[in-house]
């Protein structure tokens, strides 16, 4: 008897434990910081002490079934599209719904950017994302007509389109090869041109490489342990940053001796542009921007290549229609031009449509963060100021009710149909949309016309895993053959 009742009095204690660890950050985070207006906070919980949703979130993202985090708040608080948790280190409020993301995003006056700090120390807090809203326009305004301009992307498709015609050509001698690791390479060197001019291929492959480790520790929980993503992105944070500090170095000082070259690239933009008061940009401010802008601008086009031929594969008559457009192309040509136009580019509505449900189904920016101002009402919840809002672009570009069969591929869906504003954020939204989208969007068409045209991909491992952090990849990075069939 005195055995069983001990047994009764530690599982009454491990309860009483679980229940105490379960409604800690309640009671820190609600009962003691909010007082009364905890009642109207949305729906949700925040998870465990320290590590909040995390757990539950990277174990969602690390299976097979991304989207169970997600479902698990619908399924426990109704469709609401808006919950409140724990997310990287703070309390956060979940948005899922159009008209809430839209909201988020575009109201400059209750929403700033609210990126983790374990985040800003990665990607830079003189970046995009570390700085405030006056200092994001006037960066915008200095980087976005040299990066999305219409001058500007008429004389980027040059490169473009030659680098994408030589590394096709090249890969299809090479046998089996790790695709998405090739085409990351691909659009890594297309964005160190238009930034940098040139590099080495050696320096180039090296940065591509701190980049990787970079980005997998984005989405890892903060621990500055050796071993663990994160400590090893910020190992990569401090190699890249010395490598843009001695190209920034080795610039001025050639502008300092006149031994400036007559290229013109974004660097140049960035150290010769000065604010109303004749404040130039500082080597920190610079080397951020650079660090954000080389990752930006190579990991989501590369995904989107990989993904946009991948889909097209395993959809023959999605494949053949896409096609037939680019060979029009070619048959309204005239014979005294060479390569690809500008307007050429703009007049692929098909394929347009390709990328667009690419994009959409692959979610490349899960999500987006932010931060409220001052107490906020949405969809007549409360978000109390200093709270990250989580803008869940998941959550909108899988809704059913907006997108029937939501995970199906299925290009033709966008005939005759203009989603509702909110529901399609693949570049986000508002002031701090993203500022490259044209550029890429720009690459992903030139590579897909002449993917089309003259070649196939024959994959290894068609069933390979998917692997959702940081972004969605086959396990095996796509190894394939790619095969010409073209002339």
């Amino acid at each position: 008897m005195e055995t069983a009742a001990a047994w009764v009095v530690a599982a009454a204690a491990v309860a009483a434990a679980v229940w105490v660890a379960k409604n800690a950050n309640r009671w820190v985070y609600e009962n003691r910081r909010l007082g009364e207006k905890r009642f109207w906070l949305p729906p949700g919980d925040l998870g465990w002490p320290f590590v909040g949703n995390m757990w539950d979130f990277l174990r969602a993202f690390k299976s097979s079934d991304p989207d169970s985090f997600m479902a698990s708040f619908v399924s426990r608080y109704g469709r609401r599209g808006i919950y409140k948790s724990l997310m990287f280190g703070s309390p956060s409020v979940l948005v899922s719904s159009a008209e809430a993301c839209k909201r988020v995003l575009t109201d400059d006056d209750a929403f700033g950017s609210g990126w983790p700090v374990s985040t800003m120390k990665l990607i830079g807090e003189k970046s995009f994302i570390g700085i405030s809203y006056q200092e994001h326009k006037r960066l915008r305004r200095i980087t976005a007509a040299p990066v999305n301009g219409y001058e500007a992307l008429a004389t980027y498709l040059k490169y473009i389109e030659q680098t994408v015609v030589v590394s096709l050509q090249k890969w299809a001698t090479m046998g089996q090869i790790e695709f998405l690791t090739h085409l990351r390479k691909l659009t890594f060197n297309i964005i160190m041109h238009i930034f940098l001019s040139s590099e080495s291929e050696t320096v180039m492959d090296a940065m591509e490489r701190e980049y990787t480790k970079l980005n997998y520790g984005v989405r890892a929980m903060a621990i500055n342990i050796p071993g663990f993503a994160y400590h090893k992105a910020l190992k990569a944070r401090r190699n890249l940053v010395a490598t843009f500090q001695s190209i920034v170095t080795n610039r001025r000082k050639e502008r300092e001796n006149n031994l400036a070259t007559k290229r013109r690239d974004m660097m140049d933009a960035l150290l010769d542009v000065e604010d109303e008061n004749g404040r130039k940009l500082s080597d920190e401010e610079i080397i951020d921007v650079l660090i954000m802008y080389l990752n930006a601008g190579h990991e989501s086009s590369g995904h989107t290549m990989m993904w946009a031929t991948i889909f097209l594969q395993q959809h023959p008559e999605f494949f053949e229609k896409a096609k037939i457009e680019q060979e029009e192309i070619l048959r309204r040509r005239p014979a005294s031009q060479k390569g690809l136009t500008l307007k050429e580019v703009r007049e692929m509505y098909y394929l347009s449509k390709v990328i667009d449900e690419t994009l959409r189904v692959v979610t490349f920016s899960l999500m987006v963060f932010r931060e409220a101002k001052h107490d906020v009402n949405i969809s007549g919840y409360l978000i109390p100021k200093g709270w990250k809002i989580l803008v869940w672009f998941r959550g909108v570009h899988l809704d059913p009710q907006t997108y029937p069969n939501p995970k199906e591929f299925n290009p033709s869906r966008w005939d005759d149909f203009t989603p509702k504003a909110g529901s399609f954020l693949p570049f986000g939204a508002g002031s701090r949309l993203c500022p490259g989208n044209d550029l890429a969007k720009l690459e992903v068409s030139i590579f897909l016309h002449y993917f089309l045209l003259n070649y196939q991909l024959e994959r290894a491992n068609p069933n390979s895993p998917v692997r959702y952090l940081p972004h969605s990849r086959p396990k095996d990075n796509c190894l394939a053959r790619v095969k010409r069939v073209g002339c």
